[in-house]
């Protein structure tokens, strides 16, 4: 808990997420349950210390030196989840987790590719994480949207085949899936490599979101803007071109900014480095957001009280920031109107109290 007098007013704040990896939730003590549960053999302790124990490995999720070492672990904890109900019960363990900390909307990641890869099939992950979805919506009361993250160390072709997969589903048709981002090494692979897929995308319709200027420096950001990205997930780098940012703000496109995890990932050296005020300022939306909870130490709640204390919001910032997360996300207007009005009328309570 954040030590500051905001702290019940965050914590009740109604919180839309849009920049979570469902596979970034399978937690230390997740792995090993799920490990045994499937038979599966983690890395051997005398090679990798960091698997003796849920407890080893919750100390070593500190310790990540970049974002390739922390996806060296990230792949790893994927290889537990085998079956729909894995899927299933790794969704509704984040959404359980999202809807106390506030969330009352989510649109959520997740990587077809890398299960593929070992074996598993594209239906058996899109119909685990559906059925966490259809659940949280029922006994949760939480909106939802399931994101397909095409993965940028695997080739084109492979990301390619899974989009030919999708639209062959009718996922997208049917609202299964709701839109299409790209994740993983940002810096090293052509920046532009998914364009013939997006263009697709783009020309049917389908909402577009890309991982870009976490590392990698702005021109990352406006390459995934050219290529039709509607928002752009972290996005932190954006301040070093003013030009950009300032038709980023003009254009009203959001970022979705993942405090904890830019400084887990050695982005930045603490969430007083995260452009929060500049983004305020320059009139930048953008949402707060957890992106790989369980290895980065921290949900949303947490990542809002690590703003809270490093940037002293007024209660008022936190309004704007609530509103663009709402009007942002991929909701009707009803549903907007909904969480609106929510909002509004938790502002006026502390307001009134303040």
């Amino acid at each position: 808990m954040c030590q500051s007098h905001l702290h019940d007013f965050l914590h009740g704040l109604p919180k839309c997420e849009h920049h979570v990896h469902l596979e970034g939730c399978v937690s230390p003590e997740l792995v090993f349950q799920l490990a045994e549960r499937n038979n599966i053999q983690l890395p051997d302790p005398a090679i990798h210390p960091a698997y003796a124990s849920v407890e080893t490995l919750r100390a070593r999720y500190g310790e990540f030196t970049s974002l390739n070492d922390f996806l060296d672990f990230y792949f790893h904890g994927m290889s537990v989840l085998h079956h729909e109900s894995d899927f299933a019960d790794l969704a509704w363990a984040y959404f359980q987790k999202a809807h106390a900390d506030g969330v009352h909307h989510a649109e959520v990641f997740f990587d077809p590719q890398v299960h593929q890869a070992r074996g598993i099939d594209y239906e058996t992950v899109v119909s685990g994480f559906t059925a966490g979805c259809q659940r949280a919506e029922r006994e949760l009361g939480l909106s939802t949207r399931l994101i397909l993250c095409f993965v940028r160390h695997l080739p084109v072709d492979s990301a390619t085949k899974l989009y030919e997969l999708a639209l062959a589903s009718n996922h997208f048709e049917s609202g299964i899936v709701h839109g299409l981002g790209w994740s993983s090494s940002e810096v090293g692979p052509p920046k532009d490599m998914f364009r013939e897929i997006y263009a697709s995308a783009s020309d049917m319709g389908i909402r577009l979101t890309a991982h870009a200027g976490e590392e990698g420096d702005p021109t990352y950001i406006s390459t995934a803007l050219e290529l039709g990205a509607q928002r752009i997930d972290h996005g932190i780098r954006l301040v070093e071109d003013p030009e950009l940012m300032a038709r980023v703000a003009r254009e009203g496109i959001m970022l979705t900014v993942c405090p904890l995890s830019n400084v887990r990932l050695r982005c930045v050296q603490s969430v007083e480095q995260v452009p929060i005020r500049e983004f305020l300022d320059a009139g930048v939306k953008f949402s707060i957001n957890s992106d790989d909870p369980a290895y980065f130490g921290g949900y949303i709640l947490d990542n809002y009280c690590a703003v809270q204390e490093a940037f002293q919001l007024s209660i008022q910032e936190w309004r704007i920031i609530a509103e663009n997360s709402v009007n942002e996300s991929w909701i009707d207007e009803t549903r907007k109107a909904e969480l609106l009005k929510r909002i509004d009328d938790h502002v006026q309570k502390h307001t009134v109290v303040a």
